[in-house]
């Protein structure tokens, strides 16, 4: 326990020295941010106009924060947890609630300062670390003057995000990384990568923010940002004992498919809780998250059906999950007909990318963490560029450019993904210098339940 501690406490060490040489404008004055299509203003020890806040849009937020926590914990850990056998399913369950635990930590420390704490190109400042300066009486202000919402609903929203993107990554070193290393690369991770693409892309000063780049929920942020990470762990860390040799079957696909449930769920205040306020944005995202998964399912299990001769539950569960990420950025700028079409592709480009794509990479990508999220991340961030068009029954300005708009989506998805995977190669290398990224060959024979954990998820 000392040990592990100790981890924490560099990591977080780490994050704050090394975010201080980029932190601009720690004691800037409250500065405009912008999520999705709605801008925030934190505003800090402002008195409360009574009148102003809508209690509707402050109970709708903390509704969708509370799905996004239920996205997670136990929807993601449950989606993992089937699909890893049954040795280690515990592993799986503990990885996920752990890292969503730590995550929130440090976003209150100094992640929620870091990422809309003050304006940057690529970050914030140290002005609100450990929430300084956030109150009862302190706002986040939408762009409609008479809407006003608590920061703390705000701060806790993001939070939740910012939790579950690094718990995704967890899929793609499944049964077989130390507990510890899991840990410390979360909190290098979150602090190198997660913070300035969230700033980057939904803080005041961010440089795609600035450039125009549209994404309404984190298809960049969370998906790509993720699904990057994930993969490079997954070159790092080898293949599992017995990949291509021994049948690596999910052990209970029962949990997996509750699992894809509950994230469908959640992921509508996922995707309508970004619009930060209850109104008809809001309502477009959630018939968007709705439709578009509903799409994906159907192209994916055809797709299997048409060249594996079945439709797999697996695979229904993998589309749904595919056409919710790939919604993800386009689900408040797109009309419902063109988040059916971004749902149909996403299901039939996912498949290729757990199949084809993945046996040319060669990565044991356990859980398909860039199949899913990486490549649906991918599509529905380039397709945004396409479907928010007026034209396509979009919301964008009548003068919007596809052309346009799809190189600015190509440049965000770009500067993503090389962020991501030279920051997660660095913390994999650091973890691995400090406590060791894999565990012993005999260890992940036995299992991770026993060896890492001391118990078993089932008695037989």
């Amino acid at each position: 326990m000392r040990k592990i501690f100790a981890i924490l406490m560099t990591a977080c060490s780490l994050g704050l020295a090394g975010m201080a040489g980029l932190a601009v404008a720690a004691d800037a004055p409250p500065a405009t941010t912008a999520i999705g299509t709605v801008a925030v203003i934190a505003e800090a020890a402002k008195p409360v106009v009574v009148a102003a806040v809508h209690k509707g849009d402050v109970a709708w937020m903390l509704t969708a924060t509370l799905l996004v926590i239920f996205m997670a914990v136990p929807g993601l850990a449950l989606f993992y947890g089937g699909l890893v056998r049954a040795k280690n399913m515990l592993s799986v369950l503990m990885q996920v609630m752990v890292v969503f635990s730590l995550i929130s930590v440090l976003w209150a420390v100094y992640g929620y300062s870091l990422a809309f704490g003050g304006e940057g190109l690529i970050i914030a400042g140290f002005g609100k670390a450990f929430l300084a300066g956030v109150g009862l009486e302190s706002l986040a202000d939408t762009f409609t003057p008479e809407v006003k919402l608590p920061e703390y609903v705000f701060i806790a929203f993001q939070a939740t995000f910012a939790g579950i993107t690094c718990a995704l990554v967890v899929g793609s070193f499944a049964e077989r990384m130390r507990f510890s290393a899991v840990l410390l690369f979360s909190a290098l991770w979150f602090t190198f990568s997660y913070l300035p693409i969230a700033h980057m892309v939904w803080g005041a000063g961010g440089y795609l923010l600035g450039k125009g780049a549209l994404d309404f929920a984190g298809g960049t942020v969370v998906h790509i940002n993720a699904g990057v990470a994930g993969l490079v762990g997954a070159y790092l860390l080898g293949k599992r004992v017995g990949y291509g040799r021994e049948a690596l079957t999910p052990h209970s696909l029962t949990l997996t498919m509750v699992g894809a449930s509950m994230l469908w769920v959640g992921w509508f205040g996922f995707n309508a809780g970004s619009n930060l306020e209850a109104t008809s944005g809001a309502a477009l995202a959630f018939v968007n998250t709705l439709f578009a998964t509903a799409a994906a399912v159907l192209s994916w299990m055809f797709a299997e059906w048409a060249l594996k001769g079945k439709p797999s539950m697996l695979g229904a569960a993998s589309g749904a999950v595919a056409g919710l990420v790939a919604i993800t950025p386009a689900c408040g700028s797109v009309g419902p007909m063109g988040a059916i079409v971004i749902g149909l592709a996403a299901g039939v480009v996912c498949f290729w990318g757990v199949n084809g794509l993945k046996k040319l990479l060669g990565a044991d990508d356990a859980l398909d963490v860039f199949g899913v999220h990486g490549i649906g991340g991918i599509l529905g961030a380039l397709l945004t560029g396409v479907f928010s068009a007026p034209g396509l029954g979009g919301t964008g300005k009548p003068d919007f450019s596809i052309a346009g708009q799809l190189m600015t989506q190509a440049e965000a998805v770009l500067i993503t993904v090389i962020w991501s995977a030279v920051v997660a190669f660095i913390a994999y290398k650091i973890a691995d210098r400090l406590v060791g990224l894999r565990v012993p060959e005999e260890e992940e024979r036995e299992g991770l339940d026993i060896t890492a954990h001391g118990e078993t998820a089932y008695h037989h």
